[in-house]
């Protein structure tokens, strides 16, 4: 521990490299994050191991009944994109990197599907890293015009290609804060230029991505609501996007917010990732779990048991971050994306397949829970591959687009 003198303390606090940051503006703690159940204790982590063979065999059969009436089969949107065929065609890139592209390349590819690329509008990539998945988007954008990317990211990051970025119309903002405290209506380049967000990630973990729903869905639409000013709508093509005016108000089973609060979120599209750590405390979908008579408690065990849709993950090679080039950053990332070693407690009962196969099914409940809460804000929700195990055994990607916008579509 270093010491300074009492004279040159105040001088020495204004270059000290420990002090404590200003916050950004866009700072609010826990704007995103959820509370404490009264039945939940915060840190308490459920071991699979600590439970007797009776009932484990009782949440098996509770997860079973749970997933019952769900559609297991997810469909196989595994995509690609003209923008990143040179990349991947490029010897030079070994099979880790090509892993990496082949993703970026079918989330760009699923992006256009959805219509999402496109002109006036900011792109906020939640879990950031290097960002990779933001500059190849950028590259995918060929000529539109006024697009912002917003890159969420907590850590310090090396390797950045952000110096990277093609010069023309778009720009590029790194936001170092973590997604609880984000509260992206009060982002400058928001507030300035009025732009509708599409949410993109790449692997984002665990809770991470309720935090970034949060984020996206209400954080952002308050703003919206109370700054007053001309409606996004009018800030877009018409070509692009329907008026608020010409849209069926009309939809069906869903509790919805009002069109304009919609508008502010293009769209969302997430590759999903680390179950394992997902959080009560913050997930999006209690009330998911509460109509299938499910609370706090079978939602931590089924959250541990989610890793064993993974127990074959340590022995492939497997998609954990964007450190490729840094043998340290990829032990940092591995240690941050570990995996459920309790599964070897039950190999004299459950087959490697069959954990495996229930793994899934606790996969499937908990994102079931978010496309559930999505669809309560007026979105459509679905799930799909994106990507094949082979490249990534965490090859499920979540999308959402406003119902409005569906139903606009499916009647013109």
């Amino acid at each position: 521990m270093s010491t300074v003198d009492e004279d040159k303390l105040e001088k020495h606090l204004k270059k000290c490299n420990s002090r404590e940051k200003p916050k950004p503006i866009y700072y609010v703690k826990g704007i995103n994050g959820g509370y404490e159940d009264a039945m939940e204790t915060p840190g308490q982590q459920v071991s699979i191991c600590a439970l007797a063979k009776e009932e484990l065999e009782k949440m098996i059969k509770k997860l079973l009944q749970a997933t019952s009436s769900l559609n297991s089969k997810l469909t196989d949107q595994t995509l690609t994109h003209k923008a990143l065929q040179e990349a991947l065609n490029d010897p030079k890139n070994g099979e880790f990197a090509f892993k990496h592209l082949k993703q970026q390349a079918s989330l760009a590819g699923n992006l256009e599907r959805l219509g999402l690329l496109g002109s006036n509008r900011c792109f906020v990539e939640f879990g950031a890293g290097r960002g990779k998945l933001s500059h190849w988007i950028d590259l995918a954008l060929q000529d539109a015009k006024n697009v912002h990317f917003l890159l969420v990211e907590r850590a310090t990051t090396r390797f950045k290609v952000d110096g990277k970025h093609r010069s023309r119309d778009s720009t590029f903002e790194r936001l170092q804060i973590d997604i609880v405290d984000l509260s992206l209506g009060k982002v400058p380049l928001l507030v300035r230029e009025r732009l509708p967000v599409v949410g993109i990630g790449k692997h984002l973990c665990g809770a991470a991505t309720d935090l970034a729903l949060k984020c996206l869905i209400e954080s952002y639409k308050t703003k919206q609501e109370d700054s007053g000013k001309e409606p996004l709508a009018k800030r877009l093509k018409s070509d692009e996007m329907e008026t608020i005016a010409e849209r069926p108000m009309s939809v069906s089973n869903c509790t919805v917010q009002s069109a304009a609060n919609r508008q502010s979120v293009l769209g969302i599209a997430v590759a999903l990732c680390c179950h394992h750590r997902c959080e009560w405390k913050h997930y999006v979908g209690k009330e998911f779990f509460s109509s299938r008579g499910l609370g706090a408690e079978d939602f931590k065990i089924f959250q541990r048991m989610s890793s064993w849709a993974t127990c074959g993950m340590k022995r492939h090679s497997i998609d954990v971050g964007e450190a490729e080039f840094d043998s340290t950053d990829q032990k940092m990332q591995l240690e941050e994306h570990d995996f459920e070693e309790e599964s070897s407690a039950y190999e004299g009962t459950l087959t490697v397949e069959e954990r495996e196969n229930l793994g899934r099914l606790c996969k499937q409940l908990i994102d079931q829970g978010r496309i559930w809460y999505l669809q309560q804000q007026g979105f459509d929700s679905a799930l799909q591959y994106y990507t094949s195990p082979s490249i990534s055994l965490e090859n499920v990607l979540l999308t959402a687009v406003p119902l409005l916008k569906i139903q606009q579509s499916e009647n013109s």
